[in-house]
């Protein structure tokens, strides 16, 4: 009877740990940014634990509503879909400081992947961001120097895949010193974030 009283009270622990640990997944929280562009909609999921400070840093630009207005202002078939930080007539919006580079967190740039722009500075990424069309292999993270540093990946497109390939397809030309710029603007009309 001990015995029988003592695997029933190992049974009970089991599956307690089980359905606790099953409940802690479910429970687990994945924000989705969702942008209304003129050419339709893009929905994205973010990795929040894998990117966690470029992931709060891009949240925080979606929740206080400074992509709205922006355009997608860097397109070049084959390669990426660039915005977050031009408004039309090619002015740049101020962001807030640049963050840390994460892309030594093993995430890759796949197709569809969203990753942070930045200049030759490792770490000057701040409110742009550009959306993988391809597998950019050549992006990706190999060393922590100038060089290898690579582009931190911090999400990717969930719905509205026909969006980028619209907006990656557009017509391109040059507006003064950038280049690859579409020729009609396509513009990031609302943002919303949402919690799956």
């Amino acid at each position: 009877m001990k015995q029988l009283t003592s695997n029933l009270s190992l049974i009970i622990i089991f599956m307690t740990f089980f359905w606790t640990t099953g409940c802690s997944q479910n429970e687990k929280e994945i924000k989705v940014i969702t942008f209304e562009t003129t050419l339709g909609p893009i929905v994205i999921e973010l990795f929040e634990e894998e990117a966690p400070v470029t992931s709060k840093n891009f949240l925080e630009y979606a929740e206080s509503g400074f992509f709205n207005g922006t355009i997608f202002h860097r397109v070049i078939p084959g390669f990426v879909i660039q915005g977050g930080g031009m408004e039309p007539g090619m002015i740049n919006k101020e962001g807030n400081p640049p963050i840390m580079n994460e892309a030594n967190n093993g995430v890759k740039n796949t197709k569809w992947s969203l990753s942070m722009a930045r200049t030759n500075d490792p770490h000057s990424a701040s409110s742009q961001f550009f959306i993988n069309v391809v597998n950019n292999i050549s992006l990706d993270h190999t060393e922590e120097t100038s060089q290898g540093w690579g582009y931190a990946v911090f999400g990717e497109v969930v719905e509205g895949f026909e969006t980028v390939e619209a907006i990656a397809a557009t017509a391109t030309g040059s507006s003064g010193f950038h280049q690859d710029v579409p020729l009609e603007d396509i513009s990031i009309i609302d943002t919303k974030v949402t919690t799956e």
